[in-house]
């Protein structure tokens, strides 16, 4: 009898244990600004409901998917879904976007000009070299009057789909997290929000020529297929999409990142 007790009690805390290891920790990769910024502001939320959020900060676009995929993160935060539909493709991982959470508009910036009507013939400008970022890029210098591009390339036109060049505009393709660095040795630089906000940039007041809050690139919370349902996932969602953290960004970045809930 005292035997079958005790190997009860041992069943119950064994499957206490489980159940609260399953919402115990969270690790989810983030580049720092404004990503982990948003999740560290979320941490005291998910404590409050039994989670431990550890945020792995990564300086780069393709690291945090490869963790994800094997396994090394519950989830990750840090591209919009068009990156991600690429990545998937390219990379044969199969992750998901579990939610939307912001916006950061792309921006031009510049050094040596303080407008894009002052940009000389044969400009260099910098943009991001890969597939998605890359065409937003093209996509948003089509916007501002420079270039025109193929409409038959979707969103994800490249150099070789600009039909129209007034400007005879130099293209030079670099990795993302390096086109803040690439400003004083060009004319101007596409960059994504965050690596802007990383580098001290405001998009708002610092920025030439800047992509509206419409745009689609929305970042998203991304996990692994078949994970979409797991509770502690589901409750990390609902912390990034309280009205707290909506506070959150809007005072932090002033409509450098816009929240989209």
């Amino acid at each position: 009898m005292k035997r079958r007790l005790i190997a009860a009690v041992v069943s119950l805390f064994l499957l206490a244990g489980s159940q609260a290891g399953l919402a115990a920790t969270l690790k989810v990769g983030a580049t720092p600004v404004p990503h982990g910024e948003i999740l560290e502001r979320v941490t005291a939320l998910l404590e409050e409901r039994g989670i431990t959020l550890e945020v792995v900060e990564f300086t780069d676009y393709v690291r945090p998917n490869l963790a994800l995929q094997d396994g090394d993160l519950d989830a990750n935060f840090f591209q919009h879904v068009p990156y991600l539909e690429s990545f998937n493709q390219d990379a044969g991982t199969s992750l998901v976007a579990l939610a939307g959470i912001h916006i950061e508009p792309l921006g031009v910036f510049s050094e040596k000009v303080a407008s894009l009507g002052e940009l000389p013939a044969r400009a260099s400008i910098a943009i991001p070299n890969d597939a998605t970022n890359g065409g937003r890029a093209l996509l948003l210098l089509q916007e501002a009057g420079l270039i025109a591009v193929d409409p038959a390339a979707g969103i994800t036109p490249t150099i070789f789909d600009i039909t129209e060049n007034k400007l005879q505009l130099r293209f030079v393709e670099l990795e993302a997290a390096q086109l803040v660095r690439s400003l004083p040795d060009v004319h101007a630089a596409v960059i994504n929000g965050n690596y802007a906000l990383q580098a001290g940039l405001n998009p708002i007041t610092d920025a030439i020529f800047l992509e509206g809050a419409e745009s689609p690139y929305v970042n998203v919370i991304a996990v692994r297929a078949g994970d979409e349902q797991r509770p502690e996932l589901q409750q990390l969602v609902e912390a990034l999409l309280s009205d707290e953290t909506r506070a959150f960004i809007m005072e932090k970045y002033e409509g450098a990142v816009v929240p989209v809930f």
